[in-house]
């Protein structure tokens, strides 16, 4: 049965009676929720909504990290037609203001003291009627605790609320999510309960899952990815574990042993990252021994079986399977998305015997565009557009789409919203090619494109893609636009950095202190130099800097969906930029910002 409506989720995910549609770790323990549990918590939720008023059309915002709370929220809202407004939970307090003023929410649910002090220092000027609290905080005299009323008298059925939630329409608005924006102001992407369903309904034949599988839920639930996939696997039935902390995700791999895995590029990288940090000595020669083996049977991997070379199974043993058992041991369906997978990573992953799909998608398209999956699937490439989308490139390169998944515009802003169309077709922003088998591939985002001051196009992603599958670099920025050369900007991988720093020798009593040393410069202008033999003329980096701080979404330099924030990554060095574009620089500096 294909999906109507959000609704349609959640009907279908109760009337499965499953004793274990979600687990949550308390106590130390990883718990099951019932259908039965859920469905009694959505209901007492929709119910207290409903007492404050709440009707089809009003904004509730969810300010919390992945848990059950935050899904009962989401479900309880939708199912009286109102329209959900998810905060991410790393926003400041000005940032809530924004979305809060903006959507006009009447209510905001919020996870733990720490949230609802945001909105405490804004409570006046938010217009909000009231806050709930997820939380057991006692001494919290203005908000609404959500265990006061999810623990009140369970109802098996409520028809009145039933009624009310199929009736809604697929046209009608469910959520505004708004775009955690690598540049401007953040744009509240309205999307439908038919845009939703109708690219849920297409990603689900893609993927044979059920009840006997399981997956984490980790990425934030404000990023449409994760709404997705979340809603995907409850109507296919499959459970669904939250991380609340990114930091405890390891552990919960542990776990859980999740067999569905879905990521964004970044926790790809780190577990690449990690293997390179423990390969010493006689280690070492065994991992590039067994990546050699895995190079030779790739295509088989990459064609979705299993080789069966002797060679292969013995670099398995003692190997890829330690690999895999950093990612639970289980995991039999791995899924990248949210920003390009460097082909390098994809293929070292390949090599190791894990076949990752890689998708594209916006939060405009709610989200998937494309996709590998199973049958089709094309290393490098983001796959083949969805069966409910037509895609097509423009003159210019960029990748334009249309189908009933694409967003009905932007809210309150209707001359944004008329200029991302033309002529039926979305303009996703995104330069792309398609191939002959319909593959298509992404090349870079078009604002992000540098021109250097001699007239050379440059797309910088594919460039620090391939330099992050260096170990000693956590992070590259190509620099350029509008000058006469192209440069770096690179953070290292400071554990493994360190590392290798002390087995050498080189004192350093910080951050700051190691990336000036003259050993450091050296190991990383090789490194450029390296890949500057790939490059082509005018690509080819000829400075570098090297910054002492990771980047974090606390300093804006990453957005909460873990995508670099170019501009304001250009503007906190802006000096330091400056004076390495200056005449008789030397090639490598080194930058520390007084901010």
């Amino acid at each position: 049965m294909s999906l109507r409506t959000l609704n349609d989720v959640f009907f279908n995910l109760v009337q499965r009676n499953s004793n274990r549609v979600m687990l949550t770790r308390a106590t130390g323990e990883w718990k099951p929720i019932s259908a039965q549990q859920l469905r009694s918590w959505v209901y007492a939720t929709a119910r207290q909504l409903r007492g404050w008023g709440i009707r089809k059309g009003d904004r509730v915002a969810i300010l919390s990290e992945n848990r059950p709370e935050w899904a009962v929220a989401d479900f309880a809202s939708m199912l009286l037609g109102a329209v959900d407004v998810p905060i991410y939970a790393t926003q400041t307090t000005e940032q809530c203001l924004f979305v809060l003023q903006n959507s006009e929410a009447r209510i905001a649910f919020v996870s733990t003291r720490k949230q609802y002090e945001k909105l405490a220092a804004i409570r006046e000027q938010s217009g909000l009627e009231s806050v709930v609290i997820m939380d057991e905080v006692p001494d919290i005299a203005d908000a609404v605790p959500m265990q006061s009323f999810l623990h009140s008298t369970a109802q098996e059925e409520d028809p009145e609320l039933d009624a009310i939630g199929e009736q809604i329409e697929p046209d009608d608005l469910a959520t505004l999510i708004y775009t955690s924006g690598t540049t401007g102001t953040p744009k509240g992407v309205m999307l439908t309960h038919g845009n939703l369903a109708s690219n849920i309904n297409v990603s689900l034949d893609m993927y044979d899952m059920d009840k006997e599988d399981v997956c984490i839920s980790f990425l934030p639930l404000s990023h449409v990815t994760a709404r997705h996939l979340d809603y995907a696997l409850f109507y296919a039935g499959v459970p669904v574990a939250y991380c609340p902390a990114i930091d405890d995700l390891p552990q919960a791999m542990r776990d859980v042993r999740p067999t569905v895995i879905v990521a964004v590029p970044r926790v790809y990288e780190k577990v690449y990252n990690q293997v390179q940090n423990k390969a010493h000595g006689i280690k070492r020669a065994l991992i590039q021994w067994a990546l050699k083996v895995g190079a030779a049977n790739r295509q088989t991997v990459l064609h979705g079986e299993t080789p069966t070379a002797l060679s292969w199974k013995l670099a398995d043993a003692l190997v890829f399977s330690k690999i895999r058992e950093g990612l639970g041991g289980r995991a039999r369906i791995f899924v990248s998305g949210g920003a390009p997978l460097g082909k390098e990573i994809a293929t070292w992953y390949a090599d190791v015997g894990i076949r990752i799909h890689e998708g594209y998608g916006l939060t405009e398209t709610s989200p998937v565009v494309a996709l590998n999956n199973p049958i089709n699937h094309r290393l490098g490439t983001v796959g083949k557009a969805m069966s409910n989308i037509e895609v097509k490139i423009a003159p210019d390169g960029e990748l334009l789409v249309r189908g009933p998944s694409v967003f009905t515009g932007y809210w309150k802003m209707p001359e944004e919203t008329a200029a991302v169309f033309e002529g039926g077709w979305f303009k996703t922003g995104d330069i792309a090619s398609i191939d002959e088998d319909g593959y298509v591939s992404i090349t870079d985002r078009k604002k992000d494109l540098i021109k250097t001051s001699g007239g050379k196009f440059i797309a910088p992603q594919p460039i620090e893609n391939s330099l992050k599958v260096n170990p000693f670099i956590g992070e590259a920025a190509l620099l350029g636009d509008k000058r006469r050369f192209p440069a770096v900007l690179i953070i290292p991988a400071f554990d493994f950095l360190e590392a290798w720093a002390q087995q050498r020798g080189v004192k350093f009593s910080s951050r700051k202190e190691l990336v000036k040393s003259h050993q450091v410069h050296s190991l990383y202008q090789g490194i450029v130099d390296e890949m500057n033999q790939n490059l082509a003329q005018f690509e080819k980096l000829k400075k570098v800097l090297i910054v002492h701080e990771e980047l974090s979404i606390a300093e804006g330099t990453l957005t909460p969906s873990m995508k670099l924030r170019r501009r304001n990554l250009t503007e906190r060095y802006k000096k330091e930029i400056d004076a390495l574009y200056a005449e008789g620089e030397p090639h490598v500096r080194t930058a520390t910002p007084k901010h």
